[in-house]
């Protein structure tokens, strides 16, 4: 997450949340997370474009990402 959070820079917000305190627990619940890590991005309207569980693919998240910045 961190190299992810990186080569982001600027370009978007990154939120780190734990599901075990009160605001973490009730965005899980609103987005399904079911599995931790769960990485979500979230276009403007605050629908999730891309859900990744476990392993990270940084790849997918900056494509992501450079269409939603486009």
């Amino acid at each position: 997450m961190d190299g992810i959070e990186r080569g982001l820079g600027d370009q978007v917000e990154v939120l780190r949340l734990n599901v075990t305190d009160s605001v973490g627990r009730e965005l899980a619940l609103r987005y399904g997370v079911r599995q931790v890590p769960t990485l979500l991005v979230l276009d403007g309207s605050g629908k999730v474009v891309l859900r990744q569980n476990g392993r990270l693919d940084r790849e997918d998240v900056f494509e992501t990402v450079g269409k939603l910045s486009s």
